[in-house]
């Protein structure tokens, strides 16, 4: 039962040593173990009912402010006495506060009044206050106002000027050829000779122009880096003590190992390709329910996450469901803080579909075409190798150039093609850049889809902090765009054709998936949606122009699902 009353352990009622798995949950790609879904319940429940804190989820469409789900994560857990129990925890803050009763306390505090972070903070918010009051003088004002009309007015004339010289230099070009057939010699040397001077008065006096107006201009700017000196002196210091604080903030963040080494943050990091902490790290909810176990003396039996609340504009993140940790953040503090402790292995390590048959469905003497089975590699992983490239390399040895055309998720099935040459690789490969090629997927969604057909247009980028997935991002992400046609509804699961236009990583799962894209993942998926037997997407047909006879050829694959 999850307690409000100050303790921190929960207790499950009617557990066994039968009900406790082997290994500890390998935390960014599992199945939530029973246990932790009872416990989820019991956290989910009181999140229902509580009255303890106010903070907007973004469930109910009464309240107003700004809507921020959480993440939060339960640890099953063992006490000296080998009686189990559960932690609980969240992500970050929660309703601007660091304690909550019956939740794990966080690693460091930084909203703590009388520490460092708070005064260093204060310290900050006073020389951004420095800042904006000398930026809203109106001295500053009017020589920055000054400063700009002066560059607007210099471009509007230099513009001006610059059409009537070509217009003159047009006006002398037309002298010249109708002095050439109407003028004596002498006479046409004459209007030569003018016609020089006047290119000569031209091409100075723009010199002048330009002088004179860049004159004005550093005259100006003189003024505003005067007015700046003080403005960029604060914001340089600014800039020092904010890199400083957060250097501090780092040192506070020590993370134990069931072995019971401590090691710090900064030092976690610098083995890492990002060398130094990103934003955040230490905050995410599971390093909190490792950490309390280890001061505590608990052993970690299970742990799962699960989201609350609305899904963010850039994530597809659904209410109650559950989601493995983050890389960016988490995996190398976990890597540290699971040290000594059996983890179950990383099912993504494990071959899972090692019988499967790769089925030609075309071949000539330029490229052939494969029918890849689901859960199985386009090319080569860090530790899988068995894939399509490394058996095509197999069946066709003496093949030149990339072979691989295209690539499909692991997950997805269907037609990929394969170029037996560099000559037809780059052909087909031209094809693909030019969107000549015609691809169709069929999908299976989760939910019944209103709309017969459509258009989804989302820009991605990958999410830095979890890879592989994507985010929907306006600022930096990539354009994607994908047609969609319902074939059929049948019980709550919408049977349906998707026609990509573009072809970024994840493109129709996102599309999908997201709240504004179709809102429905497509059954079966493990990074979107939900685990399922598959993933229901299938790569049914393919069209393309071949290289050499230029006939338009076009091949189905039938889905099994």
């Amino acid at each position: 039962m999850f307690k409000t009353d100050g303790s921190y352990i929960h207790s499950l009622e009617k557990v066994s040593i039968q009900d406790l798995p082997e290994e500890f949950t390998y935390p960014f790609y599992y199945e939530p173990h029973p246990l932790c879904m009872v416990a989820s319940e019991e956290i989910q429940g009181y999140l229902i009912a509580q009255s303890d804190f106010e903070h907007n989820f973004g469930l109910d469409i009464s309240k107003t402010g700004l809507q921020i789900g959480k993440m939060f994560g339960v640890m099953i857990v063992e006490d000296s006495k080998r009686d189990i129990g559960y932690l609980a925890g969240f992500s970050g803050k929660l309703a601007e506060q660091n304690f909550i009763k019956g939740f794990v306390p966080p690693i460091y505090d930084t909203l703590d009044k009388t520490g460092f972070y708070k005064n260093g903070e204060a310290e900050l918010n006073e020389i951004n206050k420095q800042i904006e009051s000398l930026e809203s003088t109106s001295e500053y004002i009017n020589a920055k106002e000054c400063l700009d009309q002066l560059k607007s007015h210099y471009e509007a004339e230099l513009k001006e000027f610059k059409a009537l010289q070509k217009n003159e230099k047009k006006k002398r070009d037309i002298e010249r050829a109708e002095g050439k057939v109407q003028l004596k010699e002498s006479d046409f040397s004459y209007l030569l000779e003018d016609l020089k001077k006047q290119s000569i008065y031209y091409h100075f006096r723009l010199r002048d122009l330009k002088s004179e107006w860049q004159q004005k201009i550093d005259e100006q700017t003189k003024v505003v880096d005067y007015l700046e000196e003080e403005i960029n002196s604060l914001k340089k210091l600014r800039k020092a003590k904010s890199a400083a604080l957060q250097k501090e903030i780092h040192r506070q963040y020590q993370f134990l190992n069931y072995i019971g080494e401590s090691e710090g943050l900064i030092s976690i990091f610098k083995s890492t390709q990002l060398d130094q902490p990103p934003a955040g790290a230490g905050e995410c909810v599971a390093p909190k329910l490792f950490q309390f176990a280890y001061e505590n003396n608990l052993k970690p039996i299970a742990m799962a996450e699960f989201w609350w609340g609305a899904s963010p504009k850039s994530e597809v993140r659904r209410h109650k469901q559950f989601y493995p940790s983050c890389r960016g953040k988490c995996e190398p503090i976990l890597g540290h803080m699971m040290e000594g402790l059996k983890v179950a292995p990383n099912p993504m390590e494990q071959p899972s579909n090692t019988d499967a048959e790769l089925k030609i469905v075309y071949e000539d003497d330029y490229l052939l075409l494969v029918d890849k089975p689901h859960e199985f590699l386009s090319v080569p992983g860090k530790l899988i190798k068995d894939s399509v490239l490394t058996r095509i390399q197999e069946y066709i040895p003496d093949a030149k150039g990339p072979l691989l055309v295209h690539r499909l998720d692991m997950s997805t099935s269907g037609l990929l093609l394969v170029a037996k040459n560099e000559k037809t690789h780059k052909n087909l490969q031209k094809q693909f850049i030019d969107r000549t090629i015609r691809k169709r997927y069929v999908a299976l969604l989760n939910g019944k889809l209103k709309k017969d057909k459509g258009i989804i247009e989302l820009p991605l980028r990958v999410d830095l902090n979890n890879r592989p997935r994507q985010l929907v991002c306006e600022t930096h992400g990539k354009p994607s765009k994908t047609k969609y046609e319902v074939l059929s509804v049948e019980e709550d699961k919408t049977r349906i054709y998707f026609y990509p236009i573009t072809g970024r990583t994840h493109q129709l799962r996102v599309h999908a998936a997201h709240h504004n894209g179709l809102n429905m993942p497509i059954i079966g998926d493990d990074l979107y949606g939900n685990k399922s037997d598959r993933l229901k997407l299938h790569a049914e047909q393919l069209s393309f122009e071949h290289p050499v006879t230029k006939k338009r050829l076009t091949f189905n694959s039938e889905p099994s699902f």
